[in-house]
């Protein structure tokens, strides 16, 4: 019973289940293909849309996992402090 209504029970907040590993896995896997490019077209390709190409492939896997460290640090942990 609820202190504030005593009627209505209290809800909890549901707990997600667990995401399978085919729905984890394609995010890591096509930061990895494109690091894999980035540095292979930095390698064999010197001039022109080469080092463009590389410079981009290379840049985005930097900002996503610059976006997902800022995200995790300002979510509160489930632990109760932040993480």
């Amino acid at each position: 019973m609820n202190a504030v209504s005593p009627e209505k029970p209290m809800s909890f907040p549901t707990v997600s289940a667990p995401r399978s590993s085919v729905a984890v896995w394609p995010w890591p896997i096509g930061l990895g293909l494109l690091t894999t490019f980035g540095l292979l077209s930095a390698l064999l390709g010197q001039h022109g849309v080469w080092l463009a190409l590389s410079w981009a492939a290379l840049s985005i896997p930097l900002i996503v996992t610059v976006i997902c460290l800022i995200r995790a640090w300002r979510r509160p942990s489930s632990k109760g402090g932040l993480s």
